[in-house]
């Protein structure tokens, strides 16, 4: 269920309000122009400036217009334990597919407290749940051995891996099999990851350029010679706009990318800002490069 090209869906705003139009606007474009499956409430969704009631009423609008056509994987991770269960267990009630949980960010657990923390949602949920394993972000990395041993719990099912090493598609295939989902959040890697043995990725390019996006994960998992070679014409397609979505802080780039497709405003919530006068001239041209401008 869980492969392919999922979006890391933005969170519009206007006058720092959310922009609910939009946003049903944006969940139907990637319904109807082939994204595999949306993640509502994301790090993308701005999540830590979410409130509460935000937060939720993010996640069930995506369920509510998705209406069982996509799966939903919806952001329910926080530096607060007893807070992430509450989200999760939210989801769970409103008809969220899965959960995606960010390893706790500042707290800076050790591997015995990632593993307790993970356990306790687990333990309060019946609903699949996929590590979000970002260190740049986080500052802290959750080791193989960690994961392996969450993986033995009922609910933990994967990995949306955002440490930028390839070796880890290969260790945690060793250690946990093929039966351990592996999604790479780095979408400049998503050919060479998914040739090691993952099956999709959590992107922010698809935000802005779905079609692309789930024609290149789709090549990329075939086994036909001729669709694997379309998918390293689209990646080198898609390379510009990956580089460019992240030349300054996501997800303030994808945001004026998505004001330039007329999407969405480009409003976005201190402490990130909008992005600089040169960063939108490479966005530009990333996206004119891209044909989707």
């Amino acid at each position: 269920m869980f492969k392919g090209s999922n979006v890391a869906l933005i969170t519009p705003f206007k006058n720092n309000k959310l922009d609910i139009d939009a946003y049903i606007k944006i969940i139907h474009f990637h319904i109807n122009n082939g994204t595999n499956g949306l993640i509502p409430a994301g790090t993308t969704g701005e999540s830590p400036t979410l409130s509460h009631d935000e937060h939720q009423k993010v996640i069930e609008l995506c369920i509510k217009e998705s209406n069982g056509k996509n799966p939903v994987i919806a952001g329910t991770g926080s530096n607060s334990t007893e807070e992430a269960v509450s989200l999760t267990t939210h989801a769970e009630k409103v008809g969220a597919d899965a959960v995606l949980i960010v390893t706790p960010y500042y707290n800076k657990p050790t591997q015995e407290g990632l593993y307790q923390h993970y356990k306790a949602i687990n333990d309060k949920c019946g609903i699949p749940i996929i590590i979000y394993n970002i260190p740049s972000r986080s500052v802290i990395d959750m080791t193989v051995d960690t994961m392996a041993r969450l993986f033995e719990l009922k609910n933990i099912v994967g990995v949306k891996d955002a440490t930028g090493d390839l070796s880890r598609v290969d260790t945690q295939m060793k250690k946990m099999g093929n039966e351990f989902i592996q999604l790479t959040g780095n979408d400049d890697n998503a050919l060479e990851f998914n040739k090691r043995g993952g099956v999709g990725a959590i992107s922010v390019t698809a935000n802005i350029a779905p079609k692309l996006c789930s024609k290149f994960q789709k090549y990329s998992l075939s086994k036909n010679e001729n669709e694997k070679i379309e998918a390293v014409k689209l990646d080198k397609i898609l390379q510009p706009v990956h580089n460019a979505m992240f030349i300054e802080s996501n997800p303030s780039p994808v945001k004026y990318a998505a004001k330039l497709l007329g999407m969405c405003a480009d409003d976005i919530r201190l402490p990130l800002v909008k992005v600089t006068e040169p960063t939108k001239l490479v966005i530009k041209e990333a996206l004119i490069s891209a044909k989707l401008l």
